[in-house]
Protein backbone atom coordinates (compact mmCIF):
# COMPACT_ATOMS: atom_id res chain seq x y z
CA UNK A 1 0.00 0.00 0.00
CA UNK A 2 0.97 3.35 0.79
CA UNK A 3 3.21 5.71 1.55
CA UNK A 4 5.45 8.76 0.57
CA UNK A 5 8.24 6.90 1.46
CA UNK A 6 11.61 8.31 2.98
CA UNK A 7 15.25 7.95 2.20
CA UNK A 8 16.96 5.25 4.47
CA UNK A 9 19.31 7.33 6.72
CA UNK A 10 22.35 5.84 5.84
CA UNK A 11 24.31 8.18 8.36
CA UNK A 12 23.15 6.61 10.96
CA UNK A 13 23.69 2.96 9.57
CA UNK A 14 26.33 0.68 10.62
CA UNK A 15 28.00 -0.10 13.85
CA UNK A 16 28.46 3.47 16.42
CA UNK A 17 30.28 4.20 19.57
CA UNK A 18 30.09 6.93 21.75
CA UNK A 19 32.66 8.47 23.10
CA UNK A 20 33.68 8.74 26.58
CA UNK A 21 33.12 11.68 28.28
CA UNK A 22 35.69 12.68 30.84
CA UNK A 23 33.91 15.03 33.32
CA UNK A 24 35.17 14.57 36.64
CA UNK A 25 38.86 15.52 36.35
CA UNK A 26 41.60 15.29 34.11
CA UNK A 27 41.55 13.15 31.23
CA UNK A 28 43.73 10.24 31.05
CA UNK A 29 46.21 11.80 28.46
CA UNK A 30 46.55 15.03 30.38
CA UNK A 31 47.52 13.67 33.31
CA UNK A 32 50.22 11.83 31.44
CA UNK A 33 51.52 14.92 30.19
CA UNK A 34 51.44 16.79 33.25
CA UNK A 35 53.22 14.05 35.32
CA UNK A 36 55.85 13.82 32.62
CA UNK A 37 56.61 17.34 31.99
CA UNK A 38 56.75 18.42 35.75
CA UNK A 39 58.73 15.51 36.69
CA UNK A 40 62.05 16.55 36.01
CA UNK A 41 61.81 19.92 37.16
CA UNK A 42 60.12 19.65 40.33
CA UNK A 43 63.54 17.15 40.95
CA UNK A 44 65.85 19.27 39.33
CA UNK A 45 64.16 22.69 41.15
CA UNK A 46 64.06 20.50 44.84
CA UNK A 47 67.84 19.64 44.38
CA UNK A 48 68.94 23.48 43.69
CA UNK A 49 66.73 24.35 46.72
CA UNK A 50 67.93 21.90 48.61
CA UNK A 51 71.63 22.85 48.02
CA UNK A 52 71.12 25.96 48.60
CA UNK A 53 69.72 25.74 52.09
CA UNK A 54 72.50 22.95 52.95
CA UNK A 55 75.63 25.14 52.14
CA UNK A 56 73.64 27.69 54.74
CA UNK A 57 72.81 25.15 57.18
CA UNK A 58 76.91 23.88 57.30
CA UNK A 59 77.79 27.48 57.70
CA UNK A 60 75.80 28.32 60.37
CA UNK A 61 76.93 25.25 62.23
CA UNK A 62 80.27 26.35 61.31
CA UNK A 63 80.09 29.72 62.23
CA UNK A 64 78.02 28.61 66.15
CA UNK A 65 80.78 26.11 66.73
CA UNK A 66 83.60 28.78 66.29
CA UNK A 67 81.59 31.42 68.42
CA UNK A 68 82.46 28.76 70.88
CA UNK A 69 85.50 28.40 70.13
CA UNK A 70 86.72 31.80 69.87
CA UNK A 71 85.24 32.83 73.14
CA UNK A 72 87.37 29.71 74.65
CA UNK A 73 90.49 30.90 73.32
CA UNK A 74 89.63 34.80 74.16
CA UNK A 75 89.06 33.90 77.87
CA UNK A 76 92.02 31.97 78.44
CA UNK A 77 94.08 34.97 76.66
CA UNK A 78 92.07 37.47 78.91
CA UNK A 79 92.87 35.39 82.49
CA UNK A 80 96.34 34.39 81.40
CA UNK A 81 97.81 36.93 78.87
CA UNK A 82 97.10 40.14 81.07
CA UNK A 83 99.28 41.64 83.89
CA UNK A 84 96.48 42.32 86.42
CA UNK A 85 93.03 43.88 87.34
CA UNK A 86 94.83 47.27 86.39
CA UNK A 87 95.84 45.79 82.76
CA UNK A 88 95.24 47.85 80.06
CA UNK A 89 97.11 45.47 76.96
CA UNK A 90 97.81 41.86 76.10
CA UNK A 91 101.00 40.61 77.16
CA UNK A 92 102.25 39.06 74.22
CA UNK A 93 104.69 35.88 75.29
CA UNK A 94 101.93 33.85 77.18
CA UNK A 95 98.88 35.30 74.28
CA UNK A 96 101.38 33.62 71.76
CA UNK A 97 101.84 30.32 73.64
CA UNK A 98 98.06 30.26 73.66
CA UNK A 99 97.41 30.53 70.22
CA UNK A 100 100.19 28.15 69.13
CA UNK A 101 98.71 25.29 71.34
CA UNK A 102 94.86 26.51 70.89
CA UNK A 103 94.79 27.45 67.58
CA UNK A 104 98.18 25.65 66.02
CA UNK A 105 96.64 21.93 66.08
CA UNK A 106 93.27 23.22 64.16
CA UNK A 107 93.11 24.48 60.60
CA UNK A 108 92.06 27.82 61.60
CA UNK A 109 93.94 31.40 61.76
CA UNK A 110 93.64 33.17 64.77
CA UNK A 111 95.01 37.13 64.98
CA UNK A 112 95.10 39.27 67.87
CA UNK A 113 94.47 43.68 67.49
CA UNK A 114 95.47 45.34 70.28
CA UNK A 115 93.22 48.32 71.12
CA UNK A 116 94.61 50.63 69.08
CA UNK A 117 93.94 48.59 66.49
CA UNK A 118 97.41 47.21 65.34
CA UNK A 119 97.74 43.51 64.40
CA UNK A 120 99.86 42.10 67.20
CA UNK A 121 99.94 38.34 66.85
CA UNK A 122 99.11 36.01 63.94
CA UNK A 123 98.71 32.30 64.20
CA UNK A 124 99.79 32.15 60.48
CA UNK A 125 103.36 32.54 62.04
CA UNK A 126 103.34 31.03 65.63
CA UNK A 127 102.33 27.33 64.12
CA UNK A 128 105.25 26.38 62.44
CA UNK A 129 104.76 23.32 60.57
CA UNK A 130 100.87 23.11 60.96
CA UNK A 131 100.03 27.02 60.48
CA UNK A 132 97.61 27.80 58.05
CA UNK A 133 97.60 30.08 55.03
CA UNK A 134 94.17 32.17 54.10
CA UNK A 135 94.78 31.37 50.66
CA UNK A 136 95.86 27.66 49.21
CA UNK A 137 99.30 27.65 46.88
CA UNK A 138 98.42 27.94 43.21
CA UNK A 139 98.34 24.60 41.97
CA UNK A 140 100.43 23.70 39.37
CA UNK A 141 99.84 24.08 36.01
CA UNK A 142 98.66 21.16 34.62
CA UNK A 143 96.58 20.75 31.74
CA UNK A 144 93.05 19.27 33.20
CA UNK A 145 91.54 16.32 31.62
CA UNK A 146 88.33 16.62 30.05
CA UNK A 147 86.56 15.15 32.25
CA UNK A 148 87.68 17.52 35.06
CA UNK A 149 87.08 20.03 32.84
CA UNK A 150 83.58 18.78 32.38
CA UNK A 151 82.79 18.44 35.89
CA UNK A 152 84.45 21.97 36.95
CA UNK A 153 82.12 23.66 34.17
CA UNK A 154 79.27 21.75 36.16
CA UNK A 155 79.95 22.75 39.45
CA UNK A 156 80.29 26.93 38.17
CA UNK A 157 76.98 26.23 36.09
CA UNK A 158 75.54 24.54 39.73
CA UNK A 159 77.07 27.54 41.62
CA UNK A 160 75.06 29.40 39.50
CA UNK A 161 72.30 27.81 40.17
CA UNK A 162 72.83 27.93 43.98
CA UNK A 163 73.31 31.77 44.74
CA UNK A 164 75.87 32.06 47.83
CA UNK A 165 76.19 34.26 50.54
CA UNK A 166 77.21 37.98 49.61
CA UNK A 167 80.14 39.15 51.23
CA UNK A 168 82.67 41.43 51.44
CA UNK A 169 86.74 40.96 49.95
CA UNK A 170 88.77 38.83 52.50
CA UNK A 171 91.79 41.51 54.18
CA UNK A 172 95.06 40.01 54.05
CA UNK A 173 97.50 42.17 53.60
CA UNK A 174 101.00 43.46 55.18
CA UNK A 175 99.98 46.11 57.78
CA UNK A 176 96.54 45.38 58.06
CA UNK A 177 94.78 47.18 60.89
CA UNK A 178 91.61 46.46 62.80
CA UNK A 179 89.92 49.44 60.90
CA UNK A 180 90.12 47.38 57.90
CA UNK A 181 87.60 45.08 59.71
CA UNK A 182 83.94 45.94 60.67
CA UNK A 183 83.56 42.68 62.56
CA UNK A 184 87.27 43.97 64.36
CA UNK A 185 85.64 47.53 65.29
CA UNK A 186 82.57 46.11 66.87
CA UNK A 187 84.34 43.64 68.93
CA UNK A 188 86.07 46.51 70.30
CA UNK A 189 83.01 48.51 71.48
CA UNK A 190 82.67 44.40 73.42
CA UNK A 191 80.25 43.13 70.74
CA UNK A 192 81.23 39.51 69.29
CA UNK A 193 80.24 39.53 65.58
CA UNK A 194 80.46 36.88 62.70
CA UNK A 195 81.38 38.14 59.15
CA UNK A 196 81.40 36.24 55.86
CA UNK A 197 84.22 37.14 53.65
CA UNK A 198 85.48 36.40 50.33
CA UNK A 199 88.48 35.15 49.20
CA UNK A 200 90.58 36.23 45.57
CA UNK A 201 89.72 32.67 44.59
CA UNK A 202 85.81 33.11 45.24
CA UNK A 203 85.76 31.54 48.10
CA UNK A 204 84.22 31.93 51.41
CA UNK A 205 86.13 32.40 55.16
CA UNK A 206 84.36 32.74 58.29
CA UNK A 207 85.49 35.57 60.28
CA UNK A 208 84.62 35.31 64.43
CA UNK A 209 85.89 38.97 66.05
CA UNK A 210 85.42 38.65 70.20
CA UNK A 211 86.99 41.05 72.57
CA UNK A 212 89.55 39.73 74.94
CA UNK A 213 88.03 41.12 78.62
CA UNK A 214 89.55 41.23 81.73
CA UNK A 215 87.39 42.29 84.94
CA UNK A 216 84.88 43.87 81.18
CA UNK A 217 87.57 45.74 80.02
CA UNK A 218 88.26 45.30 76.62
CA UNK A 219 92.16 44.86 76.18
CA UNK A 220 92.11 43.20 72.52
CA UNK A 221 90.48 41.47 69.89
CA UNK A 222 90.47 38.24 68.96
CA UNK A 223 89.62 37.10 64.94
CA UNK A 224 89.68 33.84 64.30
CA UNK A 225 89.36 33.04 61.10
CA UNK A 226 88.38 29.36 59.47
CA UNK A 227 88.05 28.33 55.93
CA UNK A 228 84.77 26.62 53.86
CA UNK A 229 86.76 24.35 51.74
CA UNK A 230 84.86 21.43 53.50
CA UNK A 231 81.98 22.87 53.11
CA UNK A 232 82.48 23.41 49.58
CA UNK A 233 83.55 20.01 49.26
CA UNK A 234 80.45 18.25 50.79
CA UNK A 235 78.12 20.65 48.80
CA UNK A 236 80.02 19.56 45.45
CA UNK A 237 79.47 16.04 46.75
CA UNK A 238 75.46 16.68 46.62
CA UNK A 239 75.95 18.89 43.63
CA UNK A 240 77.30 15.72 42.07
CA UNK A 241 74.77 13.16 43.74
CA UNK A 242 71.69 15.51 42.02
CA UNK A 243 73.40 15.94 38.89
CA UNK A 244 73.06 11.98 38.79
CA UNK A 245 69.74 11.90 40.28
CA UNK A 246 68.35 14.63 37.82
CA UNK A 247 70.22 12.35 34.96
CA UNK A 248 68.79 9.57 36.00
CA UNK A 249 64.89 11.59 35.91
CA UNK A 250 66.14 12.91 32.77
CA UNK A 251 66.61 9.20 31.20
CA UNK A 252 63.42 8.27 33.10
CA UNK A 253 61.72 11.37 31.31
CA UNK A 254 63.28 10.31 27.44
CA UNK A 255 61.73 6.80 28.17
CA UNK A 256 58.24 8.31 29.20
CA UNK A 257 58.28 10.65 26.18
CA UNK A 258 58.97 7.57 24.00
CA UNK A 259 56.12 5.99 25.60
CA UNK A 260 53.63 9.01 24.64
CA UNK A 261 55.28 9.29 21.63
CA UNK A 262 53.76 5.92 21.35
CA UNK A 263 51.07 5.83 22.79
CA UNK A 264 50.47 9.59 21.93
CA UNK A 265 51.53 10.86 18.51
CA UNK A 266 52.08 7.11 16.37
CA UNK A 267 48.10 6.50 16.69
CA UNK A 268 48.03 9.67 15.51
CA UNK A 269 49.61 9.30 12.89
CA UNK A 270 48.75 6.50 11.81
CA UNK A 271 44.86 7.85 11.65
CA UNK A 272 46.10 10.96 9.91
CA UNK A 273 47.42 8.90 7.31
CA UNK A 274 45.01 5.90 6.58
CA UNK A 275 42.80 9.36 6.81
CA UNK A 276 45.26 10.59 3.61
CA UNK A 277 44.56 7.08 2.42
CA UNK A 278 40.92 7.02 2.39
CA UNK A 279 40.76 10.52 0.98
CA UNK A 280 43.11 9.67 -2.21
CA UNK A 281 42.02 6.15 -2.67
CA UNK A 282 40.19 4.84 -5.86
CA UNK A 283 37.77 2.36 -4.28
CA UNK A 284 36.64 1.73 -0.38
CA UNK A 285 39.34 -0.68 0.07
CA UNK A 286 40.84 1.82 2.77
CA UNK A 287 39.42 1.66 5.93
CA UNK A 288 40.53 3.88 9.08
CA UNK A 289 42.12 1.54 11.57
CA UNK A 290 40.18 1.26 15.01
CA UNK A 291 42.31 1.28 18.58
CA UNK A 292 39.80 -0.58 20.28
CA UNK A 293 41.50 -1.47 23.18
CA UNK A 294 42.35 1.49 23.92
CA UNK A 295 39.92 3.62 26.84
CA UNK A 296 41.19 7.07 26.47
CA UNK A 297 40.79 10.16 23.60
CA UNK A 298 42.93 8.32 20.86
CA UNK A 299 40.60 5.20 21.20
CA UNK A 300 37.92 7.72 20.90
CA UNK A 301 38.83 9.31 18.39
CA UNK A 302 39.90 6.24 16.26
CA UNK A 303 36.72 4.46 16.40
CA UNK A 304 34.66 8.25 15.64
CA UNK A 305 37.05 8.27 12.60
CA UNK A 306 35.87 4.45 11.28
CA UNK A 307 32.47 5.43 12.06
CA UNK A 308 32.68 8.74 10.66
CA UNK A 309 34.12 6.57 7.31
CA UNK A 310 31.76 4.17 6.70
CA UNK A 311 28.87 7.30 7.12
CA UNK A 312 30.34 8.82 4.12
CA UNK A 313 30.86 5.87 2.25
CA UNK A 314 26.69 5.04 2.91
CA UNK A 315 26.28 8.61 2.24
CA UNK A 316 27.94 8.42 -1.21
CA UNK A 317 25.81 4.93 -1.84
CA UNK A 318 22.74 6.86 -0.36
CA UNK A 319 23.47 9.54 -3.33
CA UNK A 320 24.59 7.19 -5.90
CA UNK A 321 21.34 5.57 -5.34
CA UNK A 322 19.20 8.62 -4.95
CA UNK A 323 20.15 9.70 -8.47
CA UNK A 324 19.42 6.80 -10.04
CA UNK A 325 15.78 6.61 -8.23
CA UNK A 326 15.53 10.11 -9.48
CA UNK A 327 16.37 9.19 -13.19
CA UNK A 328 14.61 6.50 -12.97
CA UNK A 329 11.18 8.16 -11.69
CA UNK A 330 11.76 11.34 -14.09
CA UNK A 331 12.35 9.06 -17.15
CA UNK A 332 8.81 7.12 -16.43
CA UNK A 333 6.71 10.45 -17.01
CA UNK A 334 9.33 11.37 -20.19
CA UNK A 335 8.68 8.06 -21.18
CA UNK A 336 5.20 8.82 -21.33
CA UNK A 337 5.24 12.25 -22.59
CA UNK A 338 7.45 10.56 -25.90
CA UNK A 339 5.12 8.47 -26.63
CA UNK A 340 1.57 10.36 -26.42
CA UNK A 341 3.74 12.70 -28.58
CA UNK A 342 4.77 10.66 -31.28
CA UNK A 343 0.79 9.28 -31.15
CA UNK A 344 -0.31 12.60 -31.73
CA UNK A 345 1.93 13.03 -34.89
CA UNK A 346 -0.10 10.34 -35.78
CA UNK A 347 -3.54 10.69 -35.82
CA UNK A 348 -5.86 13.69 -36.74
CA UNK A 349 -8.70 11.88 -34.48
CA UNK A 350 -9.75 15.27 -31.67
CA UNK A 351 -10.73 13.14 -29.25
CA UNK A 352 -7.48 10.81 -29.13
CA UNK A 353 -5.82 14.34 -29.37
CA UNK A 354 -7.76 15.46 -26.05
CA UNK A 355 -6.97 12.25 -24.50
CA UNK A 356 -3.08 12.55 -25.21
CA UNK A 357 -2.99 16.53 -24.57
CA UNK A 358 -4.44 15.31 -20.73
CA UNK A 359 -1.66 12.46 -20.75
CA UNK A 360 0.78 15.24 -21.57
CA UNK A 361 -0.40 17.48 -18.53
CA UNK A 362 -0.82 15.17 -15.88
CA UNK A 363 3.27 14.02 -16.53
CA UNK A 364 4.33 17.56 -16.67
CA UNK A 365 2.48 18.23 -13.44
CA UNK A 366 4.32 14.92 -12.19
CA UNK A 367 7.32 15.95 -13.36
CA UNK A 368 6.94 18.97 -11.50
CA UNK A 369 5.84 17.59 -8.43
CA UNK A 370 9.14 15.26 -8.71
CA UNK A 371 11.25 18.31 -9.50
CA UNK A 372 9.73 19.87 -6.45
CA UNK A 373 9.93 16.95 -4.16
CA UNK A 374 13.20 16.18 -5.28
CA UNK A 375 14.59 19.64 -4.57
CA UNK A 376 13.18 19.81 -1.07
CA UNK A 377 14.75 16.16 -0.42
CA UNK A 378 18.38 17.10 -1.53
CA UNK A 379 18.53 20.49 0.48
CA UNK A 380 17.33 18.77 3.71
CA UNK A 381 20.41 17.24 5.31
CA UNK A 382 22.41 21.28 4.36
CA UNK A 383 19.14 22.55 6.31
CA UNK A 384 19.04 19.80 8.99
CA UNK A 385 23.14 20.42 9.53
CA UNK A 386 22.98 24.43 9.30
CA UNK A 387 19.56 24.61 11.10
CA UNK A 388 19.31 26.43 14.81
CA UNK A 389 17.07 24.07 17.62
CA UNK A 390 14.81 25.89 19.23
CA UNK A 391 12.63 25.00 22.11
CA UNK A 392 9.01 23.99 21.00
CA UNK A 393 5.75 23.32 22.38
CA UNK A 394 4.36 20.61 20.45
CA UNK A 395 0.84 20.68 22.25
CA UNK A 396 0.55 24.06 20.92
CA UNK A 397 2.06 23.32 17.45
CA UNK A 398 0.20 20.65 16.32
CA UNK A 399 -3.42 22.43 17.69
CA UNK A 400 -2.59 25.25 15.63
CA UNK A 401 -2.01 22.75 12.85
CA UNK A 402 -4.95 20.79 13.11
CA UNK A 403 -7.02 24.04 13.28
CA UNK A 404 -5.40 25.21 9.88
CA UNK A 405 -6.48 21.89 9.00
CA UNK A 406 -10.39 22.14 9.77
CA UNK A 407 -10.50 25.71 8.23
CA UNK A 408 -8.58 25.03 5.24
CA UNK A 409 -7.17 22.34 3.93
CA UNK A 410 -9.65 19.40 4.92
CA UNK A 411 -11.68 18.00 2.55
CA UNK A 412 -15.45 17.17 2.64
CA UNK A 413 -16.25 15.06 4.99
CA UNK A 414 -12.91 13.94 6.81
CA UNK A 415 -12.58 15.04 10.37
CA UNK A 416 -8.54 15.89 12.07
CA UNK A 417 -9.15 16.36 16.14
CA UNK A 418 -6.75 16.76 18.65
CA UNK A 419 -6.74 16.57 22.26
CA UNK A 420 -6.79 19.51 25.09
CA UNK A 421 -3.52 19.63 26.30
CA UNK A 422 -1.26 21.68 28.97
CA UNK A 423 0.78 23.98 27.25
CA UNK A 424 4.72 23.58 29.09
CA UNK A 425 4.43 19.67 29.18
CA UNK A 426 5.33 18.44 25.61
CA UNK A 427 8.39 20.31 25.00
CA UNK A 428 11.03 19.60 22.37
CA UNK A 429 14.20 20.62 20.68
CA UNK A 430 13.95 21.01 17.20
CA UNK A 431 13.72 23.06 13.76
CA UNK A 432 10.67 24.02 13.81
CA UNK A 433 10.03 24.27 10.14
CA UNK A 434 11.28 20.74 9.51
CA UNK A 435 9.01 19.50 12.61
CA UNK A 436 6.03 21.13 10.98
CA UNK A 437 6.50 19.33 7.64
CA UNK A 438 6.42 16.08 9.63
CA UNK A 439 3.37 16.56 10.68
CA UNK A 440 1.44 17.89 7.15
CA UNK A 441 3.15 14.77 5.88
CA UNK A 442 1.94 12.53 8.20
CA UNK A 443 -1.84 14.07 8.46
CA UNK A 444 -2.38 14.48 4.72
CA UNK A 445 -1.09 11.20 4.33
CA UNK A 446 -3.79 10.06 7.18
CA UNK A 447 -6.43 12.40 4.97
CA UNK A 448 -6.07 10.79 1.85
CA UNK A 449 -6.41 7.51 3.10
CA UNK A 450 -9.48 8.04 4.66
CA UNK A 451 -13.19 7.66 3.87
CA UNK A 452 -15.88 9.74 3.82
CA UNK A 453 -17.05 10.71 7.18
CA UNK A 454 -13.76 9.18 8.58
CA UNK A 455 -11.35 10.51 11.23
CA UNK A 456 -7.67 11.84 12.02
CA UNK A 457 -7.05 11.16 15.11
CA UNK A 458 -3.66 13.40 16.56
CA UNK A 459 -2.65 12.02 19.70
CA UNK A 460 0.46 13.36 22.47
CA UNK A 461 1.78 11.45 24.90
CA UNK A 462 5.14 11.18 27.03
CA UNK A 463 6.84 8.14 27.86
CA UNK A 464 10.01 8.20 30.76
CA UNK A 465 11.84 10.97 29.07
CA UNK A 466 10.79 10.91 25.32
CA UNK A 467 7.35 12.12 24.12
CA UNK A 468 5.22 10.45 21.38
CA UNK A 469 3.26 11.71 19.03
CA UNK A 470 0.55 9.29 16.97
CA UNK A 471 -1.46 10.25 13.78
CA UNK A 472 -4.21 7.83 13.09
CA UNK A 473 -6.82 7.21 10.23
CA UNK A 474 -9.41 4.95 9.68
CA UNK A 475 -8.73 3.84 6.20
CA UNK A 476 -7.48 0.36 4.62
CA UNK A 477 -4.55 0.13 6.29
CA UNK A 478 -0.94 -1.05 5.41
CA UNK A 479 -0.44 -4.40 3.05
CA UNK A 480 0.61 -7.05 5.35
CA UNK A 481 5.18 -6.51 5.57
CA UNK A 482 4.84 -2.82 3.86
CA UNK A 483 5.12 -0.93 7.27
CA UNK A 484 9.00 -0.56 6.82
CA UNK A 485 8.26 -0.20 2.58
CA UNK A 486 6.59 2.80 2.81
CA UNK A 487 9.46 4.66 4.07
CA UNK A 488 11.43 3.69 1.07
CA UNK A 489 12.07 6.26 -1.95
CA UNK A 490 9.97 6.78 -4.41
CA UNK A 491 7.52 3.90 -3.10
CA UNK A 492 4.09 5.34 -3.01
CA UNK A 493 0.61 3.18 -2.97
CA UNK A 494 -2.21 5.87 -3.50
CA UNK A 495 -6.17 5.03 -3.41
CA UNK A 496 -7.67 3.87 -6.53
CA UNK A 497 -9.59 6.86 -6.71
CA UNK A 498 -6.24 9.16 -6.14
CA UNK A 499 -5.18 11.09 -9.89
CA UNK A 500 -1.52 8.92 -10.50
CA UNK A 501 1.37 10.67 -10.05
CA UNK A 502 -0.03 13.53 -7.53
CA UNK A 503 2.29 12.21 -4.96
CA UNK A 504 5.97 12.21 -5.39
CA UNK A 505 6.90 9.43 -3.11
CA UNK A 506 9.53 11.39 -1.24
CA UNK A 507 7.09 12.33 1.80
CA UNK A 508 7.70 9.78 4.39
CA UNK A 509 11.45 9.22 3.79
CA UNK A 510 11.71 12.58 4.21
CA UNK A 511 9.73 12.60 7.52
CA UNK A 512 11.86 9.45 8.80
CA UNK A 513 15.43 11.61 7.90
CA UNK A 514 14.19 14.83 9.54
CA UNK A 515 13.21 12.69 12.70
CA UNK A 516 15.83 10.67 13.45
CA UNK A 517 18.64 14.21 12.91
CA UNK A 518 16.25 15.27 16.06
CA UNK A 519 17.21 11.80 17.89
CA UNK A 520 13.80 10.51 17.58
CA UNK A 521 11.80 7.01 15.67
CA UNK A 522 9.47 6.77 13.43
CA UNK A 523 7.07 3.76 12.36
CA UNK A 524 4.31 2.89 11.05
CA UNK A 525 1.62 -0.06 12.03
CA UNK A 526 -2.24 -1.17 11.24
CA UNK A 527 -4.69 -0.67 13.66
CA UNK A 528 -6.28 -4.27 14.68
CA UNK A 529 -10.65 -3.28 15.63
CA UNK A 530 -11.96 -6.21 18.31
CA UNK A 531 -12.95 -8.88 15.44
CA UNK A 532 -8.99 -9.08 14.36
CA UNK A 533 -9.49 -6.88 11.13
CA UNK A 534 -7.60 -3.85 9.90
CA UNK A 535 -9.14 -0.39 11.02
CA UNK A 536 -6.84 1.96 9.94
CA UNK A 537 -3.05 2.71 10.33
CA UNK A 538 -1.17 4.25 12.78
CA UNK A 539 1.97 6.64 12.77
CA UNK A 540 3.77 6.23 15.69
CA UNK A 541 6.65 9.37 16.53
CA UNK A 542 9.20 9.61 19.28
CA UNK A 543 11.72 12.61 20.23
CA UNK A 544 13.24 13.02 23.15
CA UNK A 545 12.57 15.95 25.89
CA UNK A 546 13.97 19.17 26.03
CA UNK A 547 17.05 19.08 28.03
Amino acid sequence: MRRHPSTQDTIGSGRTSQPRHYTRGLSPLMVRIMVVNAMALLILVGGVLYLNQFRQNLIDDRMAALIVQAEIIAGALGESAAGGPEATEIDLAPARQIITRLVGPTDNRARIFATDGRLIADSRFLAGDKRLVAEELPALELKPSFADQMEDGLHRLLDGLSPRPSAPPSVDRPGMRGADFTEVQAALEGEPMTQLRLLANNRLVINIAVPIQRFRRVLGVLLLTAQTEDIDRIVRSEQMLTVKVFTGALLVTILLSFFLGRTLVRPIRILARAAERVKSAIGREENIPEFAERMDEIGDLSRSLSDMTRALYNQIDAVEQFAADVAHEIKNPLSSMRSALETLERTNKPEIQAKLFAVLRDDVKRIDRLITDISDASRLDAELTRGEMETLDLAIMLNMLVEAYMTTHCPAGVEVTIGDYEAGVFVVDGIEGRLGQVWRNLIDNAISFSPDGGTVKVDISLEGKRLKVTVEDEGPGMPEGAEEKIFSRFYSERPDEEAFGSHSGLGLAISRQVVEAHGGRIHAENKIAEDGSVSGARFVVELPLAR
